[in-house]
């Protein structure tokens, strides 16, 4: 599916976090998400974005608004991610990438000269009123975390 324009209503979705707790994007209903898709828990640039969401989610939840990471691994490599790294957020699994090729982040990858379907490195900023404000593509991890939370605090 194609990405989320900025304006347009965010899909809904329900997935299971580390915890095995069910989050919906109306659990959030009335305040900000930050929802980042990554590729791979546990690996050199995910770990990387994942940790700079953790050392800013203070300030996240001081301005209202919830980090949640997706990606297509199990509840189990959540958990485990999470715990390595002290990650303080929900982690959801998207097993069936239902949730990514909503958000238009399953999408086409090529590495070393193979082509497969993967998560893309996409965030999107869904404001209080469940609208998408913002859609980063092509993430480069490093500075996105606090580029995102510049976004947040400008809502």
């Amino acid at each position: 599916m194609p990405l989320i324009e900025p304006g347009k209503k965010a899909p809904a979705f329900s997935l299971k976090d580390q915890d095995g707790k069910t989050h919906t994007l109306a659990d959030y209903a009335g305040q900000a998400v930050v929802l980042y898709f990554y590729p791979k828990d546990d690996t050199p640039g995910c770990t990387t974005e994942a940790c700079a969401f953790r050392d800013h989610l203070p300030t996240f939840t001081s301005g209202k608004a919830a980090v949640l990471g997706v990606s297509i691994l199990d509840e189990k490599s959540k958990a485990k991610f999470a715990k390595k790294y002290d990650l303080n957020f929900p982690l959801l699994a998207d097993a069936e990438h239902v949730t990514a090729d909503k958000y238009g982040a399953w999408q086409e990858r090529s590495m070393y000269g193979r082509t497969y379907m993967g998560i893309a490195r996409i965030t999107y900023l869904i404001g209080p009123d469940g609208k998408v404000a913002r859609r980063w593509d092509k993430v480069k991890v490093d500075g996105h975390a606090a580029e995102v939370l510049e976004a947040v605090q400008a809502l």
